[in-house]
């Protein structure tokens, strides 16, 4: 089954408070076997990568149940049914979420707080509203990147020829390969195919050969193409080169670079786009959001 969102979680949270006080880390374990989730959906990450999916919406679960009042931090780390919880199950609702702790004090002004602190940069679809603080922010971040990929594409798509091949270069050079940014276009009819070159010692003793292709991307790349780029590598004697294209590689070509003795890198349009904005190449910062957490470190240095 799907990971169940936090709102789902907070009864089933509630009635692990309501056994008696418990660590968070102990009611994740606790939520994930109630569920019966995989050990593949327990280790499953939030898009950072920084933190269990199941364990930030129980997290968050209990976040939601203090600001209602149904649930108390007796200490760190651990939490503990107060008498408006038990109030509460004493008559249990089928379910907890955020409208029903709307009926509680200081829960809207929590909520309204929280929002004015990190107003929606997109409208939120029904499933992210449902997804913790967290996950609605990350989703929003793969939102925005998505479109500036998008973005991104179109743009490459009627740049200039020569352009384009120059954006390839600096694309593996912001990437970190070329050694003190030695890298050059070529695209000359004279270089059979070579469109640029990048030196990864100083002497230019081991070189990456490059091909760039702006194809619509309906149009896929096909295995002659990918035999033709090889053959060019070999009159150079050339062992290393990335075959760039807008669009995507056909599944014999793929075949045929994984199976050449020669070290060769197709790079689609996805992928290219998904670089450019990784590595910082035709795209800039505009905003920065800085989000920030309680130094738990500072207050147990005080309390000593």
């Amino acid at each position: 089954m799907p990971i169940p969102d936090f709102q789902t979680l907070m009864l089933p949270v509630l009635r692990l408070a309501d056994a008696g006080e418990i660590k968070v880390a102990d009611a994740v374990g606790r939520i994930a076997d109630e569920f019966a989730l995989t050990d593949q959906e327990r280790e499953e990450l939030l898009p950072s990568g920084r933190q269990a999916k199941i364990a930030n919406r129980v997290h968050w679960s209990v976040t939601y149940l203090v600001k209602s009042g149904l649930v108390e931090r007796p200490r760190r780390g651990y939490f503990a049914i107060t008498p408006k919880g038990k109030s509460v199950l004493s008559s249990p609702p089928e379910r907890i979420d955020i409208a029903f702790l709307s009926q509680f004090d200081g829960f809207d002004e929590f909520r309204t707080k929280a929002n004015e602190d990190h107003p929606a940069e997109v409208e939120p679809t029904q499933d992210l509203a449902a997804g913790t603080p967290e996950e609605r922010v990350e989703a929003a971040f793969e939102d925005l990147n998505a479109a500036l990929r998008e973005e991104l594409l179109e743009r490459i798509l009627v740049m200039h020829p020569t352009a384009f091949e120059k954006l390839i270069v600096d694309l593996m050079l912001g990437m970190g390969y070329g050694a003190n940014g030695s890298g050059e276009r070529l695209g000359r009819t004279s270089d059979g195919g070579i469109d640029g070159v990048i030196n990864e010692d100083v002497l230019g003793l081991d070189i990456i050969h490059l091909q760039a292709k702006r194809y619509a991307t309906g149009n896929s790349i096909g295995v002659e193409k990918i035999r033709e780029f090889a053959g060019a590598l070999d009159e150079r004697g050339a062992t290393k080169g990335v075959f760039v294209t807008t669009s995507h590689f056909a599944p014999a070509a793929i075949q045929y670079a994984q199976r050449s003795p020669k070290r060769l890198i197709l790079i689609d349009g996805e992928e290219l786009t998904r670089l450019l904005v990784k590595y910082g190449v035709a795209v800039r910062g505009y905003r920065i959001l800085e989000l920030k957490k309680v130094d738990t470190d500072y207050f147990d240095e005080a309390e000593g």
